[in-house]
């Protein structure tokens, strides 16, 4: 067994290949780059070493500085984790030139099915089931519209090294291919240093269902069941589950065995992914196969009780599988959700900041934390915004769908914006608890963008109930025996009148439209989260003081909340809603990045729908179009600038 395992990443793999290593006795060492100095994967580790700077193509992504930091530490293996180097073919055969140990498969496997066109060919060769399409380079986006219209509307347009969402667009007309052509080839660009492009068919009502498999050096090849990752934004995940609701066994079945077929075609030794489209009829199309571990890998090891990080350890080792296909069972049911630093009300930009108050829920056998961060961390413009993996088990989806809401009623983060109650929000749909999940899901649900919705039914009754008694605690310091008061609770532009009455030191009786709810509860002033029952039923709310008010936040539902005396709510009533300035004139820097290009000078009339701006931000490129006809008065900015969130970079005349 390896002596000492370096670790090719950051941020929560890093951290989560830690924790295995020293489980299993292993020393580690974690490289980083200077904005990761102070990382808790640095603090984890045995060893840290510092690599470069900040940017990831200075640092993480630099083959030389990675063997640089292995020849010093004397570490026997690596590590590679997902993204950066885990599927970089050259890296891997650079440490075999060195007699360093990759955790990972062999180099030909990766370079195999590192290009999507030549995976594809492979795929089909090995009997596996693939998408049409053109699986030539396609030169310009004159030939991608000719080919587009030959594989016929709607096409995907992907890079041929791409993955993560980047370097894809999808086309329903002619019109679209050219914009979408040039997009997946610059991100491709940035974000891999390999700008090939290839279409092919786009599957409507598409399910995204991808199968594990695992594979040693001793001729065994197995599938350890699969994931439906269908719950996407833009091509990247947003929640996972294993099993999936859709398959049945013989489909699940089939998948499994071409894709053992694939692993074995390519001669695959480690972990690894393939991944496959499904329509409606529960027909199944070869999309890719990840040749490292995946970011949603914890629902596998929740339904399947194996160490999946552990297994590529062993295996890089030489060992042979302890366990045979008839011995991989599943246990219940896991669904993954991606706790992301962004704003799901500003289309989901990223939100980068320090984390100042940072509260995970409890961790069981049925809630996992994946993180790489703690309170006081800092969520870079560098890198991915995410805080963690909230990984949730139960006996079956329901139980691990209602632990998933409640972990993320109790995860409090604060100091950047996140997206924790859109999660709850897609949770809570009736559609994704009925398991009518498709790519498609988020577009369709949420056609205008993410837009909290104001508590209604049960939940407003929740948010009456708990604010009344948080402040009437908050008043009295918290004591008991505070007595009964009359509020006037303002949530939404609607007053509710209510009456509440203390009972003990932990419940509250709160009259409210001609019922009565009990509260139960040892909330204190200043504490963040409200936990404890609302008639019976176990309540988790967040508590944010937002000047004299409160901004509750609970079941994927945020609002904020203002308690008065009577008297006071219909003095209120009188005050005038004041208005927020007119930005109009403006194109405002919708997140921080790079302005990489601008499409008008002073005195361009521009025309609603045309290209303003472009702004890169986390290697994603944001066409900045008009909202309405105009002409261009003044440049704020200058391409190569950076930009702050609401940065003025156009004003109109």
């Amino acid at each position: 067994m390896f002596e000492k395992i370096l670790i090719a990443n950051r941020g929560e793999i890093a951290c989560r290949v830690i924790r295995t290593a020293r489980r299993m006795g292993i020393a580690t060492v974690a490289v980083h780059s200077v904005a990761d100095r102070g990382s808790v994967a640095v603090q984890m580790a045995d060893e840290a070493i510092e690599i470069g700077p900040a940017p990831a193509a200075e640092s993480y992504l630099v083959v030389e500085r990675l063997l640089d930091a292995i020849r010093r530490t004397g570490a026997d293996a690596v590590h590679p984790g997902y993204g950066f180097v885990s599927e970089n073919a050259a890296f891997a055969r650079a440490l075999a030139d060195i007699g360093v140990a990759f955790i990972g498969p062999p180099p030909d496997a990766i370079a195999a099915m590192g290009d999507k066109i030549e995976s594809k060919k492979l795929a089909a060769a090995a009997g596996v089931s693939t998408v049409p399409g053109h699986m030539g380079i396609i030169a310009d986006a004159d030939e991608a519209a000719r080919i587009a219209g030959e594989v016929g509307f709607p096409v995907m347009i992907k890079a041929s090294a791409g993955g993560g969402g980047k370097g894809m667009r999808i086309a329903r007309s002619a019109a679209e291919v050219a914009d979408g052509f040039r997009s997946a080839q610059n991100e491709a660009r940035s974000s891999f240093a390999d700008d090939r492009i290839f279409i092919e068919k786009f599957i409507e009502e598409p399910r995204h269902i991808e199968i594990q498999v695992i594979a040693d050096g001793h001729g065994n090849t197995l599938w350890l069941g699969e994931r439906e990752c269908s719950i996407q934004r833009r091509h990247q995940k947003v929640i996972e589950e294993a099993p999936s609701p859709f398959l049945d066994a013989a489909t699940r079945q089939a998948m499994g065995e071409q894709s053992c077929a694939l692993a074995r075609a390519v001669d695959y030794r480690s972990v690894g992914t393939v991944e496959f489209i499904v329509d409606r009829d529960r027909n199944f199309y070869f999309l890719e196969m990840n040749t490292r571990l995946q970011v949603e890998h914890p629902v596998t090891e929740m339904v399947t009780g194996l160490d999946l990080v552990e297994q590529m350890i062993r295996v890089a080792a030489g060992e042979a599988l302890t366990f045979g296909q008839v011995d991989v069972k599943r246990d219940g049911w896991a669904i993954e959700a991606r706790v992301y630093a962004e704003d799901p009300a500003r289309n989901f930009l990223p939100s980068i900041g320090r984390l100042v108050r940072y509260q995970t829920p409890r961790e069981s056998a049925s809630v996992r934390i994946d993180t790489g961060v703690a309170e006081g961390s800092e969520i870079s413009m560098y890198y991915d915004p995410m805080i963690a993996k909230l990984v949730t088990h139960g006996a079956d989806r329901t139980e691990a769908i209602a632990r998933m809401q409640s972990a993320l009623d109790g995860y409090y983060v604060r100091g950047v914006n996140h997206n924790m109650a859109f999660l709850a929000s897609i949770l809570a749909h009736p559609r994704f608890a009925e398991g009518r999940l498709s790519t498609d899901f988020i577009a369709e649900e949420y056609p205008d963008g993410y837009a909290p919705e104001p508590p209604q039914g049960a939940i407003l009754d929740r948010f009456v109930a708990i604010a009344a008694v948080i402040h009437m605690r908050a008043g009295s310091r918290g004591a008991a025996g505070a007595g009964r008061r009359d509020w006037a609770v303002r949530i939404a532009g609607a007053i509710h009148r209510v009456t509440a009455t203390v009972a003990d030191s932990a419940t509250t009786l709160v009259a409210y439209e001609g019922r009565e709810i009990t509260v139960e509860a040892d909330w204190r002033p200043g504490s963040p989260l409200f936990s404890g029952t609302v008639d019976g039923v176990p309540v988790d709310a967040q508590v944010d003081r937002r000047g004299i008010g409160y901004l509750l936040t609970h079941a994927g539902v945020e609002a904020p909340v203002l308690v008065f005396t009577p008297r006071t709510a219909e003095l209120a009533a009188l005050m005038p809603e004041k208005a927020p300035p007119d930005m109009s004139r403006f194109l405002l820097s919708p997140m921080p990045g790079l302005l990489v290009s601008l499409a008008v000078a002073e005195g361009t009339a521009v025309r609603a729908g045309e290209e303003l701006a472009v702004v890169e931000a986390m290697k994603m490129e944001n066409i900045l179009r008009a909202q309405a006809d105009g002409v261009v008065k003044t440049l704020h900015a200058a391409p190569g600038d950076s930009l702050a969130v609401d940065q003025p970079i156009v004003e109109f005349g």
